[in-house]
């Protein structure tokens, strides 16, 4: 009994301390950097109007965007918004802290699905720390999205699923986690991942699909869906359907969404850029996976990957952060084999027979290390513009690529106590720097501008701009709904509309000749936009 209590006091502390290095990970300058567009001006902008609007007006049931249905997915992660609104504010930070505590939660969740599914603490570790350090998980877990909402819903139901071949009341959290992915996402996200759990309890399990706790689980965990889903087609009909059924679901299985669109293998490339250093192992691990594909861990690896990637590769809808729920299950494989690499594997799990380590990986290691090198001397010393941060964090890639290296020379099993902890902490230095969204670099900065249409245009007014393409990021900021339009678009609004209100670059400007003008703002930077309305009116 004292070694049970001893046991579970450590397993505590794990996942206490995951949970703490996971928070410090993904807080850490949470509102340093503006929203990004689309999809974090989106959910920040639906989450703003539910937060503006009483209870008794029914928004939080049937939100809007800029005052119109907003149809594309159910409202749980914009409610959480709001209510962080509540507490702290609307801004950045306030907006991100849901998903990236979520996303947080979800590391100390995959250390209980190793313990779980291993039955030994090493490989449980190995997997938690290798899903912390995961970039595209941590980047798009700190965004105000939904993704990271859906990572921990999604692992509270496998951890669930394990749990339940102990003791079956855990099987009640199954339905439960479904539910919670269908009124994040919708219900096609919540059918795929439902449908591996159930694969996976067919071929390892197959005694818990006649649980009791695990129906009534699904009709509890599914009752809240399908009474937001039928309160969506008494309020709107056949538009629910079509839009939030049909065109932001089902149909991005055979038609690309706004030119969203990739070849199968678009997902092992995001797997090559963004993978690594782990990605290095995935070959060995899923050998090691394949060889042990009798035990209920490597068949939940399997179902888990297999299914998931061969069903968003099939997707005609391609966007990098599909491939989210996927990094769960490369975990468990990677922390496997790294549990091997040190020592400690699983009982039952077929014995390596070589233990030494590969010397491409000393060459891998090595060519990121004078990657990082050069990189840092490049800023530090060559590069127009300084970039003191990018300096920090490739010196600190070149270190721990260095060490290594070396280490993995010496045939030391040390070198994954350095991997780990250079890969966090280069991790961390980046989340403090400028460029962890990098796409925010991909136009104009968003805040100068939204700036001069906050304070020249009224309340309520809609701009019109000569910019390409929407940004709600803008709208957003300015809290101001501004158009794209052509430049015959634009003339026209000019000449029947007595009071127009433009944003337009310099360009534009000069090409429209609109007579007579007010020059009501300038924005400073880099690319200046101009505010302009009818003089006089």
């Amino acid at each position: 009994m004292k070694i049970k209590q001893d046991d579970r006091l450590t397993d505590w502390l794990w996942l206490a301390g995951l949970f703490a290095a996971a928070m410090l990970l993904y807080s850490i300058n949470l509102g340093g950097l503006p929203l990004r567009d689309w999809d974090e001006g989106l959910v920040a902008q639906v989450a703003r109007e539910i937060w503006r609007s009483p209870p008794h007006s029914l928004t939080w049931l049937y939100p809007t965007y800029w005052g119109e249905p907003y149809l594309n997915k159910p409202p749980l992660m914009h409610l959480l918004v709001a209510g962080s609104y509540a507490i702290a504010g609307i801004n950045e930070w306030s907006a991100r802290l849901p998903g990236a505590f979520l996303t947080a939660l979800s590391v100390p969740l995959l250390y209980s699905i190793g313990r779980e599914a291993f039955g030994q603490r090493i490989p449980a570790v190995f997997t938690a720390l290798v899903y912390l350090t995961f970039l595209p998980v941590v980047r798009h877990g700190r965004l105000a999205m939904l993704d990271g909402a859906v990572l921990c819903f999604m692992l509270l139901m496998v951890w669930c699923l394990l749990r339940s071949r102990r003791d079956s009341r855990y099987s009640l959290g199954i339905g439960i986690g479904f539910g919670l992915i269908c009124l994040t996402k919708g219900v096609m996200l919540g059918l795929l991942l439902g449908a591996i759990a159930l694969i996976f309890l067919l071929w390892d399990t197959p005694r818990l699909i006649t649980l009791p706790y695990l129906w009534a689980g699904i009709g509890i965990g599914s009752l809240p869906v399908a009474l937001w889903y039928g309160a969506q087609w008494l309020q709107y009909g056949q538009q629910f359907l079509g839009v939030s059924v049909v065109d932001q679901s089902f149909r991005r299985i055979w038609t690309p969404v706004e030119n969203h669109v990739g070849p199968p293998w678009y997902y092992i490339l995001e797997l090559l850029k963004y993978g690594f250093p782990w990605l290095l192992f995935l070959p060995l691990a899923f050998k090691r996976v394949w060889q042990n594909r009798t035990l209920s861990w490597a068949k939940l690896v399997l179902v888990w990957s297999g299914v998931y990637l061969t069903a968003i590769s099939l997707m005609a809808t391609k966007l990098p952060w599909y491939i989210l729920p996927l990094y769960p299950a490369l975990a468990l494989a990677v922390g496997a084999q790294l549990a091997q690499f040190w020592g400690s594997q699983p009982i039952g799990m077929k014995q390596s027979h070589s233990s030494t380590y590969s010397r491409v990986w000393i060459g891998v290691f090595a060519l990121f290390a004078v990657i990082g090198w050069v990189g840092s001397l490049y800023f530090a010393k060559f590069s127009l513009q300084p970039e003191p941060d990018l300096e920090v964090i490739l010196a600190s890639v070149g270190v721990s690529m260095t060490t290594v290296a070396v280490l993995i020379a010496r045939q030391n099993p040390q070198f994954l106590s350095v991997l780990i902890w250079g890969s966090y902490l280069s991790l961390l230095l980046l989340m403090t720097s400028e460029h962890w969204v990098w796409e925010i670099a991909e136009a104009y900065p968003v805040k100068p501008v939204a700036e001069i249409v906050q304070q020249g245009v009224p309340t309520d007014q809609r701009v019109y701009t000569s910019y390409p393409y929407n940004r709600p990021s803008l709208n957003f900021y300015s809290d101001r709904r501004v158009i794209p339009a052509s430049q015959e678009r634009l003339l026209e609004l000019w000449n029947s509309n007595p009071r127009p209100y433009f944003l337009l670059d310099s360009n534009a400007l000069r090409d429209l000749k609109l007579q007579p003008k007010a020059i009501l703002n300038v924005s400073k930077g880099t690319e200046n936009w101009i505010l302009i309305t009818k003089e006089g009116s």
